[in-house]
């Protein structure tokens, strides 16, 4: 069979047509190549989403925003999404509006409820939802620290007035003079710590001499230390609490009156006994002294010696406790 050149030129023209309509369609996003199901969503506001916006699902872009509508009985706004995926979508998914940065404007996120086996079919209305995107948190945080900040330029305010009010000509006067004075007294410091620096760089070697010296010291002193620590003091401890044991037993003793000393302090004829042959030794001596030759008679000449007189006091009085 034999194809004319009419046949050729239609097939040729019908071919460039759908062509035509197949790279139109490819452009505007639609393969029509492809089976895809459409779902439709409705929101009060949907600010920054445009059509062609991504539709993903969990991150992964499984369509585009085909259509926006104006819905003239309620306001509300229709959203025609395109989907081309054989992901299974339930019925109860949510489909939320957020924004993905800063910049890009919104985007359409698809959140499966893979609890709930009835799946959309499509042409359905699913369930809308907004979730808050980075500007809104930013401006939900701002909001709060700008009132803050206003009430902080308010008080700052406030505070600079009454300092102004407080820091008079007087006042400001004063607070330069004393800046003045701290000004000199930091140079007739710094002055001094060269002063104290000069005489510690002259007297390096006697600090350094003296360190030594305590480092002498101190290592004699623990050696002395070593020297104590090896010495028996428990035996010399022991040694010394039985000797001061003896001396209370003495002295126990010597308070019950036992032996000589003890006696002597708790025996009183004993004591009058002695303190009676005390004075009569004292009255012999003195007797002895007055009157010698009542003792020695010796004449040379045969004079004859004066006669003894007695002492007119001879008795001995004792006190007696």
């Amino acid at each position: 069979m034999k194809i004319t050149k009419e046949i050729k030129t239609a097939i040729l023209v019908i071919a460039s047509i759908l062509l035509f309509i197949w790279g139109y369609s490819y452009l505007k996003g639609r393969d029509l190549l492809i089976e895809y199901k459409i779902f439709y969503v409705q929101y009060d506001n949907v600010e920054g989403l445009a059509v062609s916006a991504p539709v993903t699902i969990n991150g992964l872009i499984v369509g585009k925003v085909n259509r926006i509508e104006l819905q003239n009985q309620t306001g509300k706004l229709l959203v025609e999404l395109q989907i081309k995926t054989d992901f299974p979508i339930s019925k109860s998914s949510v489909v939320n509006l957020y924004e993905p940065g800063l910049i890009g404007g919104k985007q359409i996120q698809i959140v499966p409820n893979f609890s709930d086996s009835t799946l959309a079919k499509s042409g359905e209305t699913l369930q809308s939802g907004v979730k808050q995107g980075l500007t809104d948190l930013v401006a939900e945080k701002l909001t709060p620290l700008q009132d803050k900040v206003e009430k902080m330029v308010v008080s700052t305010d406030i505070f600079v007035k009454n300092l102004n009010s407080i820091l008079d000509t007087n006042t400001k006067e004063t607070i330069k003079s004393s800046i003045i004075n701290l000004n000199e007294s930091l140079k007739e410091l710094q002055i001094a710590t060269k002063s104290v620096n000069g005489i510690l760089d002259d007297n390096k070697f006697k600090i350094n001499s003296t360190l030594t010296n305590i480092d002498k010291v101190s290592s004699d002193f623990s050696k002395i230390s070593d020297s104590i620590s090896k010495a028996n003091i428990g035996k010399t401890i022991k040694n010394l609490e039985q000797t001061l044991s003896k001396v209370n037993l003495i002295m126990a003793d010597v308070q019950s009156g036992k032996g000589t000393l003890g006696k002597l302090m708790k025996d009183d004829v004993l004591y009058s006994n002695l303190n009676k042959t005390s004075k009569e030794i004292e009255l012999l001596l003195q007797d002895v002294r007055l009157n010698p030759t009542r003792y020695v008679n010796v004449s040379l000449f045969g004079k004859k010696n004066k006669p003894y007189n007695a002492p007119v006091k001879d008795s001995i009085t004792i006190k007696t406790k």
